[in-house]
């Protein structure tokens, strides 16, 4: 699992983000403190608070796709999480 913050403020990048993440085949969550919402669903996000990044977690250990990933959200990445 690789875990990532992300910054999703307007509505156009809800969509753009949602593009990208129904693009790969592993499962994605967004957290807000204990909530979490599937990183592929429009609607699920916007039920988060997008005024502060949130957790993207990544379920692959795949370093080939992680790195794909980091490249198509590098806009949307705000500062990698350890």
């Amino acid at each position: 699992m690789s875990a990532m913050t992300v910054y999703l403020p307007e509505i156009a990048d809800v969509a753009d983000f949602v593009n990208i993440m129904t693009s790969f085949p592993f499962e994605a969550q967004l957290h807000v403190g204990s909530y979490a919402v599937d990183a592929k669903s429009i609607m699920g996000i916007f039920t988060l608070d997008r005024e502060q990044p949130v957790l993207l977690e990544a379920e692959t250990a795949d370093a080939a796709q992680l790195e794909r990933l980091h490249t198509a959200l590098a806009k949307y990445l705000t500062q990698p999480v350890h």
